[in-house]
């Protein structure tokens, strides 16, 4: 017998909201509460609510702990103070993607380290073993969301005592402050290629939480549907979509921005720097801007010249950037304004190729 999805701290009170669900790894997440543009137009304009309690959180404790995330990290974190922010790749033996990771350091002695998957417990003890460091899931006791928008400082100062402007890009805050009535741990991260922050508690908290922000009528919230259409034009990948855990080297996603490789020993080390040593990567991530209204299926087959050069891993309708996608291309298709052929249901049209963030490219909106 099959177990029922988990429903995270959020879902009575979204489900009064009329909220949309859909079962993902056994997690019932938020795809929308009946208008995915309208709930996309709040965040880029105004301030809009996530619930994204289903990413998994893992709380490392011990002499050891922050030793243990730098090993499992293609991305240097030793140095990293109390109340600092890392993204890096997870890599397994022979170089190849397994998850991306977020870690956030409370010091030495302390880490979260966020995935994507629920069966990565084995993987992270196997690599940690020999160091002092107990590793727990957290995900039940530590629902979050995220809050995203230009005006999202705005509300959130309304209900905090600490001055937000205070608080940069990729830091956190690694003791709870009053949110109204709810105690929050606050980060300014998030995905959707704006200001933003998250916010993490415990479940008792999170309803409070969520009624504290959304009071005043001038917070939106929204679902997976419109946070793909957010994401995909951020350039922001999504695993199983733009990478394949298991089989996809770092390189096609364009991850060297994010990984330290030299001078550091840890998991995948060895191989991901002969592929490095070996040339340029082969696979490149970029964007399509589509000609036409119909949206390519995931896994379209892109076509330069008539020949197969990649796929489109993540296409959606934006209803201000028109027809796009994220793309997987072989490196000769990947200049930015090359022309190729997209594959349709039945047809094809063509695209420009692109940066692969085509809203904000340089990521000032989340910097602000």
């Amino acid at each position: 017998m099959t177990d029922p999805p988990v429903h995270s701290a959020f879902h009575q009170v979204q489900e009064a909201l009329g909220a949309e669900f859909g079962d993902w790894d056994g997690w019932l997440w938020t795809t929308g509460f009946g208008d995915r543009d309208g709930e996309y137009a709040a965040v880029r304009d105004a301030a809009g609510i996530w619930d994204c309690s289903a990413l998994i959180k893992w709380d490392f404790q011990g002499p050891d702990a922050l030793r243990a995330a730098d090993r499992l990290i293609a991305n240097d974190v030793l140095a990293y103070g109390p109340g600092r922010v890392r993204y890096a790749p997870l890599l397994d033996e022979h170089g190849r993607l397994l998850d991306d990771a977020t870690i956030y350091v409370f010091g030495p002695d302390h880490v979260w380290f966020m995935t994507n998957r629920f069966d990565l417990a084995d993987h992270l003890r196997d690599v940690s073993s020999g160091l002092e460091v107990t590793i727990d899931l957290i995900v039940h006791e530590l629902p979050h969301v995220q809050f995203q928008g230009p005006r999202t400082r705005e509300i959130l100062q309304r209900h905090v005592d600490f001055d937000l402007a205070r608080l940069p890009y990729f830091r956190f805050l690694t003791e709870p402050v009053k949110v109204g009535p709810a105690p929050a741990w606050i980060a300014r991260t998030g995905v959707s290629g704006e200001l933003g922050y998250e916010l993490f508690v415990r479940p008792e908290h999170a309803e409070p939480l969520w009624r504290t922000l959304t009071a005043a009528g001038d917070v939106r919230p929204y679902g997976f549907d419109a946070l793909d259409v957010l994401r995909i034009e951020a350039g922001m990948i999504l695993p199983g979509y733009d990478y394949t855990p298991g089989e996809s080297s770092p390189f096609d996603i364009n991850f060297e921005r994010f990984m330290k490789i030299d001078g550091r020993d840890f998991h995948g080390g060895a191989a991901i720097r002969a592929e490095r040593d070996a040339g340029e990567p082969a696979l490149r991530l970029v964007s399509l801007t589509v000609e036409g209204d119909e949206v390519p299926e995931t896994g379209a087959e892109v076509r330069l010249n008539g020949v197969a050069v990649g796929t489109a891993t993540s296409p959606t309708g934006s209803a201000r950037l028109g027809t796009i996608a994220l793309a997987i291309l072989e490196r000769a298709a990947a200049t930015p304004g090359t022309r190729v052929e997209v594959a349709l249901a039945d047809g094809s049209t063509f695209a420009t190729v692109g940066e692969p963030a085509l809203y904000d490219p340089h990521k000032r909106r989340p910097r602000a």
